[in-house]
């Protein structure tokens, strides 16, 4: 079995659109017109969630009738905020075949679906042509792409000169071991987690210009504070993120938080220049 086909089975849950709208339902959502907010505790599978996404946004310069590509995008909550907050018209890409059929369904059920869309396919080889984005986003995927130096070279090929290219990855910060299981790979052995360093150098090697760089740590901690704070006072836990995480959930969840209250990893937004 290949990396990539190992990243996919690492994240297919098998009957995850159910699972996602039994919950909803449970919440008293109506499953047939959802609003994005109604998807907040399951759609944006990285740290900081909702608030780091808007920020994302905000640095990319967004307008309407934009061509964003979002490469490896889940179940699409970020591409769906992209395309109602701003107007853009969103390709979102991911390895996983259960994330795209999710991501598009609830596309559908939001009413989105003339602005954004999603397919299959490699982040290494995308289906897309050559300058036919204006924007590019990246959010939580590198740790699983070893071949980073390919998957820029692959993402400034799309993008016109000038476009930006917001990425949202966590890194390392300093030596040490990660802890295992992390929710982005069970095992080292399909985990490729990189200092900002490395992310800058490949970025300029190529053909971008790094023009802003933010931790967005303090936001991470904070929401995680926030969460447990809840949990302390008998709130019911966000359970759709737990049934996204799959098995071992809360240990997951816990070595990464763990990771970035320690300085070892933090989540590190970046937007880069075509140039």
């Amino acid at each position: 079995m290949s990396t990539e086909e190992k990243v996919a089975s690492h994240y297919t849950h098998g009957s995850l659109e159910t699972a996602i709208l039994q919950t909803l339902l449970a919440d008293g959502k109506d499953i047939d017109n959802l609003r994005i907010r109604d998807l907040a505790g399951v759609d944006e599978f990285h740290l900081g969630r909702h608030a780091a996404t808007v920020e994302l946004a905000r640095d990319l310069d967004l307008a309407a009738g934009l061509r964003l590509a979002d490469i490896g995008s889940g179940l699409g909550g970020p591409a769906r905020h992209f395309a109602d907050a701003y107007g853009c018209t969103v390709s979102g890409i991911d390895l996983t075949e259960e994330f795209v059929r999710v991501a598009n369904s609830l596309t559908v059920r939001c009413g989105l679906a003339d602005q954004v869309s999603f397919q299959q396919g490699s982040a290494l080889a995308l289906p897309f042509e050559s300058g036919s984005f204006d924007r590019a986003t990246l959010i939580h995927v590198g740790m699983n792409i070893e071949d980073k130096a390919r998957l820029f070279a692959e993402i400034r090929r799309i993008l016109k000169p000038g476009s930006r290219f917001g990425l949202y990855e966590i890194m390392q910060m300093r030596e040490g071991m990660l802890p295992y299981p992390m929710p982005w790979a069970m095992e080292p052995e399909t985990s490729f987690v990189c200092s900002p360093d490395v992310y800058r150098h490949l970025l300029e090697e190529a053909g971008f210009a790094v023009e802003q760089e933010q931790d967005r740590s303090a936001m991470a901690i904070r929401l995680v504070h926030e969460a447990r704070a809840r949990a302390a006072a008998g709130e019911a836990r966000d359970q759709g993120f737990r049934t996204l995480m799959g098995p071992r959930a809360g240990e997951r969840s816990s070595n990464v938080n763990m990771s970035v209250e320690g300085g070892l990893l933090a989540p590190i937004e970046m937007i880069a220049i075509a140039v």
